[in-house]
């Protein structure tokens, strides 16, 4: 026993100083005051509860990679709250003071206002084109539920695309999944009801034994219990003390799953498919740029001269576009699913698409209601569900004013195809 009290008080002393040296990191990026950032580390010392860490199939292969082998790639994939500089340097800071002598790659594959079916189709070039994972975040929860607006039914086609797709890659992979948390998502919770992506997750959680940091019911349970409000986590993008809390829970599960010593790397096993057609095989189609349609062109866009904002990620890349005149352009693929990663614009048009012969009732909408002064990143589907084989898409972009047409112009990133 008084093994295991040197450890807790060791443990205690690591807390306190991986959330003072965030709280200093704080101070000087953001500008808050001494004063303000002493009282965020002494409530943060004592503020995660653990009861919101579900631990599930641990990381063993994880710690055995960082303590035996001395290396390891640790990628993290979601929406802008892990592209921002919130929990991901954190997570990465808690890594290398535990594993000082390993040699770390670390993946930031965050890209804002991207959902898990985005995510899903671009792992392979944004992940697992760097080489296999051993510990992979995956953050999602905020987007499938603000910016997709995705059922139960996409936000599990996404999470299990990614997660089969990464330990098909690698069998000896380890996850953790993220619930961040918007206002919305928070009332529901305050309810005792769980947000439908956060439900959906779940269920791919715990058919594939991935732990999960369930930060959104802390954040709740904290400002029930009248020891946190919304305003000092700082809200849908956390302030450094949401994300800071977020990285402690963490690190917590990190000293739960490796309080023993590693033994030898287990393999995971892929269990049936939760959904037939999640994105498992998710992938980018080569873009066609050559005998393209009148209409079509393969072109980096005068962003400067076009309407709304063009993130820099993007400027630099060459689209394929048409305008509202374009003439059909025709895809074959092999597959279930086919859809576009596009850029939704304030001047986006709808589509028509045909597949197989078959025409959509209705043309789709590229524009997003946050197009209106930005070229959002957006994945739009045409087909999810079609026998497995092979198919040709025939798509056109609407004349503006007719069919409901709405603006002229289609950019799109990618092609994407399961």
């Amino acid at each position: 026993m008084p093994h295991a009290d040197i450890f807790a008080e060791d443990l205690c002393v690591r807390y306190f100083l991986n959330l003072l040296r965030w709280q200093i990191v704080a101070l000087v990026v953001c500008g808050v005051t001494a004063g303000h950032a002493q009282d965020e580390i002494a409530f943060s010392r004592t503020f995660v509860t653990g009861k919101n860490i579900l631990v599930r199939g641990g990381l063993p292969n994880a710690r055995l990679r960082f303590d035996r082998q001395k290396q390891g790639h640790v990628a993290f994939i979601g929406g802008s709250i892990t592209e921002m500089p919130g929990y991901r340097p954190r997570v990465c800071r808690v890594l290398t003071e535990q594993f000082p002598d390993t040699k770390f790659t670390f993946t930031a594959a965050g890209i804002s206002s991207t959902c898990s079916t985005t995510g899903a189709f671009r792992l392979h070039r944004d992940v697992l084109a760097k080489g296999p994972v051993d510990l992979f975040f995956i953050e999602f929860a905020v987007n499938d539920d603000q910016d997709a607006g995705h059922t139960r039914t996409a936000c599990i086609r996404g999470l299990e695309g990614i997660v089969r797709q990464t330990r098909r890659h690698n069998p000896h992979a380890e996850m953790v999944i993220t619930y961040f948390v918007n206002p919305g998502m928070l009332s529901k919770l305050q309810r005792g009801e769980v947000p439908v992506s956060i439900a959906a997750h779940e269920e791919v959680a715990k058919h594939y034994q991935i732990p999960t940091i369930f930060l959104a019911q802390e954040v709740a349970d904290q400002i029930a219990a009248g020891k946190l409000s919304w305003q000092q986590y700082g809200g849908t993008h956390p302030k450094p003390f949401g994300n800071s809390v977020c990285a402690t829970m963490i690190e917590r599960l990190f000293q739960t799953t490796w309080n023993r010593a590693p033994g030898e790397l287990q393999r995971h096993d892929l269990p049936k498919m939760l959904d037939a057609f999640s994105y498992a095989r998710g992938r980018f189609l080569p873009l066609p740029a050559a005998e393209l349609p009148q209409g079509w062109q393969f072109h980096r866009p005068e962003w400067d001269k076009l309407p709304g904002n063009c993130r820099t990620r993007f400027r630099q890349a060459k689209l394929l576009c048409a305008h509202n005149l374009a003439q059909p352009l025709q895809v074959r693929f092999s597959g279930t699913a086919i859809g576009a990663y596009l850029l939704a614009g304030p001047d986006s048009c709808n589509v028509s698409y045909t597949i197989d012969g078959q025409r959509s009732q209705k043309p789709l909408m590229t524009y997003h209601r946050f197009s209106k002064g930005l070229h959002y990143p957006r994945t739009v589907m045409f087909a999810e569900d079609l026998q497995e084989g092979q198919h040709t898409l025939i798509l056109q972009p609407v004349p503006e004013g007719e069919a409901d047409g709405r603006g002229a112009a289609l950019r799109i990133l990618a092609l994407v195809a399961n």
